[in-house]
């Protein structure tokens, strides 16, 4: 009989984070700037939710929007960002990184997974910007992840249903393949049925509208509302992954 789902919500808050609890979220991956892909979250923010939450938080770390080559200077970054995810009490962080031809930056990323120690590893998107998956995988495998979160290289995990298929028969027992990107209500259980991932990872996100009554008409390009997980999407997801089990 095969596991269960697991499903995995990208959340940009600590207020996100608590949603995505509330709506059965197996698991939460935290970051700040949806917007741009994902950065790391304030140290408050990390705090507050590992406070909060009772299911496991892993937390991105990306020092920046943009590519994900990064020099000795943000490799520092992260590796500080790490630190304080441990000493919060993590259980895991989500890395990733790239050498200039496109390849898994194996130096950077064994510095990443040594400062996490015990906590657990996931490898981020990263993966998916690579210049050939399969070998990439194999070089992931070497780091000691756990998983990969990817969409099989393409713009959404439902247009790479295919390419996971053949990672996640790849990849076997070794390493965890997370299909993500795109997922929505609609479309998770024939993404989880078509590339064979047991893990899912969707935003589930809604606007937000600011409550405030007055707003200064000269700042017509400072937006006032914002995006946050919606409890009621959480569930929804569940709910169409239990039904393809």
């Amino acid at each position: 009989m095969s596991a269960p789902y697991l499903l995995e919500i990208a959340c940009n808050s600590a207020a996100s984070a608590v949603a995505a609890q509330a709506g059965g979220a197996d698991r939460v991956e935290l970051f700040e700037n949806l917007e741009q892909g994902g950065t790391t979250p304030s140290y408050g923010t990390v705090a507050v939710a590992r406070e909060r939450l009772r299911i496991p938080l892993f937390v991105l770390i990306r020092p920046r929007a943009g590519d994900f080559h990064y020099d000795a200077l943000e490799a520092e970054i992260m590796l500080r960002d790490i630190a304080h995810c441990r000493q919060l009490g993590c259980d895991g962080v989500v890395i990733g990184a790239l050498n200039a031809d496109g390849e898994i930056d194996l130096p950077v990323c064994r510095e990443l997974v040594s400062a996490a120690g015990p906590m657990g590893i996931t490898f981020h998107r990263a993966f998916d910007a690579a210049r050939d998956l399969p070998t990439a995988l194999e070089q992931v495998v070497s780091l000691g992840c756990q998983r990969i979160l990817s969409s099989g290289g393409c713009a959404t995990a439902l247009e790479g249903g295919a390419v996971l298929a053949g990672l996640v028969q790849q990849a076997g027992s070794r390493i965890a393949l997370m299909a993500g990107a795109g997922l929505t209500a609609d479309n998770i259980a024939s993404v989880a049925t078509r590339s064979g991932c047991r893990q899912l990872h969707a935003s589930a996100k809604a606007v937000r509208h600011s409550a405030m009554r007055f707003q200064n008409p000269a700042l017509l390009g400072l937006e006032s509302d914002w995006l946050q997980t919606e409890q009621a999407h959480v569930e929804a997801l569940r709910r169409a992954l239990a039904q393809g089990e």
